[in-house]
């Protein structure tokens, strides 16, 4: 398998840096870095409850803008690897329905999150009762663990539908929800084979991450020093833009190589 492995990754990366598909997601990611920047924001003096919302919410609608912008990027790399002409403009218009398709899978993982997060509120309400309330949030702490673990795990089945169900709306022109149930079925009957190829996917983006929140973070310590919300706001949304631009290629390569991986499991499935 790793021998299969390298090739595609290798190939993956070197469409990777394309100045259009760059100019492309570039845009769409501080859209993203902008919805994070105002949820941390508001996030700011409010209380634990909020904070959580606040917390995982962006996430999930960052996905579905991801999963809108990864129909296109795929069928890009697709054009660019059998090295047929295309016109970037027509290749977004032409694909307008499946990317306005696509992007409404994040909308059951928001709604399951929301019903999560109302729950988590109750505990929190138990807290506050007075004389009882603490005693309750000790025994009960279990039900807010499990919540935020459910959460977590929502975030987890956000990003297997961003690298696996995404290539094949993209290449197979395809458009229904029966397609996340066909990737889940065939997930169980493939969990190395999936675990394996997403883990590739996601090395490189982890790796700038991993950079760019180590410097942002170092930054805030030894730069940022204003107490206003508004300025610290302003400062994070001035961070975001480079932030942004480091990540892009990151991204394309994410989607080039789940548009690589789909197309080397349905070799292996015939």
């Amino acid at each position: 398998m790793f021998q299969e492995i390298e090739p595609i990754f290798n190939r993956a990366l070197k469409f990777s840096f394309s100045k259009k598909k760059l100019l492309f997601v570039f845009p769409l990611l501080v859209l993203c870095g902008v919805l994070i920047v105002l949820c941390h924001t508001l996030a700011v003096g409010t209380n634990h409850w909020m904070c959580v919302s606040l917390a995982f919410l962006p996430s999930f609608i960052c996905v579905g803008i991801l999963m809108g912008a990864g129909v296109p990027l795929i069928r890009i790399y697709h054009n660019e690897l059998k090295k047929k002409t295309f016109s970037y403009r027509k290749t977004v218009s032409q694909c307008l329905d499946l990317i306005l398709g696509i992007s409404s899978f994040a909308i059951p993982l928001i709604l399951a999150y929301l019903v999560l997060w109302m729950i988590l509120g109750i505990f929190y309400l138990f807290k506050e009762i007075p004389i009882i309330g603490h005693t309750l949030g000790v025994v009960l702490s279990f039900g807010p663990f499990l919540l935020i673990l459910g959460s977590l795990v929502l975030s987890a089945v956000g990003l297997f539908l961003l690298f696996f169900v995404t290539p094949q709306v993209s290449l197979k022109s395809t458009m229904g929800w029966s397609l996340a149930e066909d990737f889940f079925v065939r997930f169980k009957m493939e969990v190395f084979t999936h675990l394996i190829f997403l883990t590739f996917g996601i090395i490189p983006l982890l790796i700038v991450v991993g950079f760019l929140i180590l410097a942002a973070t170092l930054t805030g310590l030894t730069y940022l020093t204003s107490e206003r919300t508004w300025a610290i706001a302003l400062q994070w949304f001035f961070i975001m833009i480079p932030f942004a631009a480091g990540l892009s290629p990151a991204v394309i390569f994410f989607f080039n190589f789940s548009a690589e991986s789909f197309a080397c499991m349905q070799k292996r499935q015939k």
